[in-house]
């Protein structure tokens, strides 16, 4: 004799773990994939930006995105170079702002 209950059994864990495993990939505070390949290729177009520049030193500057804000910290040697940077970066497309949190070496 065959039974219906075990196969709507599978059935049914199988449904409420599908369910449950969409609603983990984004949770509170973190970026939907799409969200975070547009803030890598923006950081990407900003490190490209800076290699090309010759008044920016790329390897002493450390570019971060999140949500299209850019935040760049790390060292610079002088105010034109700091300042550069964060007009190198409002140049890319997508940058909604930037935190220029780059220190002037003494």
């Amino acid at each position: 004799m065959f039974s219906f209950k075990a196969p709507l059994l599978a059935f049914l864990v199988a449904s409420s773990v599908l369910g449950t495993l969409g609603g983990c990939a984004v949770t509170r505070g973190q970026e939907s994939l799409g969200a975070y390949i547009d803030d890598a290729s923006i950081t990407t177009a900003v490190k490209a930006r800076f290699v090309d520049n010759p008044d920016v030193d790329a390897s002493s500057i450390r570019v971060e995105t999140l949500n299209g804000t850019v935040m760049l910290s790390g060292f610079a040697k002088n105010n034109t170079e700091r300042s550069t940077a964060e007009s190198l970066s409002w140049k890319v497309k997508g940058v909604r702002a930037v935190r220029n949190e780059l220190v002037v070496r003494p």
